[in-house]
């Protein structure tokens, strides 16, 4: 009986050993599990945030209303700008029904609120000689009054600003 009796204790300590092990096993695979779902939250919050950071820089041109001066500093500050385009239409170019204006930096068409096509960078209209010269249709009153939108591209990215004076 002492060895029934050994081989009885070896036996429950074995099993012991196996049933401890596959516990330990599936502990650490419900861990693995929720731990690779929190990252994924994680890296699409993230996202979200990196992607509002980006915006940050341009939210002060939706939907404001802005001076003429600031028009013209918002110009020169993104009109060098890779993909990005401008578009102003003054209080002259609305009298004599135009309503496509001007263009800084790249042209771009506008299609449902998008933008559809976006000239190459080479191609870039980077002169403010009309925007400055007060007898062109084109020039930007400094103290003017004008409301700003910014204007997305398909994978809502910000690619342009629209500026329009106002009477």
């Amino acid at each position: 009986m002492n060895k029934l009796e050994e081989n009885t204790g070896v036996g429950i300590r074995v099993a012991a050993g196996i049933f401890l092990t596959i516990m330990l096993i599936t502990i650490v695979v419900i861990i693995t599990i929720s731990s690779q779902d929190a990252a994924k939250q994680g890296q699409t919050k993230m996202a979200a945030i990196t992607t509002q950071l980006s915006d940050t820089e341009y939210q002060t041109y939706s939907n404001t209303t802005l001076s003429g001066s600031q028009v013209l500093n918002a110009i020169r500050q993104y009109m060098n700008q890779e993909q990005f385009g401008i578009q102003v239409i003054t209080g002259k170019q609305r009298a004599a029904g135009d309503t496509v204006g001007n263009y800084y930096g790249n042209i771009f068409g506008v299609e449902n609120g998008i933008v559809s096509t976006m000239n190459n960078d080479q191609d870039k209209k980077t002169s403010l000689v009309n925007a400055e010269n007060q007898a062109s249709a084109q020039y930007i009153n400094p103290s003017g009054k004008f409301i700003s939108s910014i204007v997305r591209d398909g994978n809502n990215m910000i690619r342009a600003i629209k500026f329009v004076q106002q009477n």
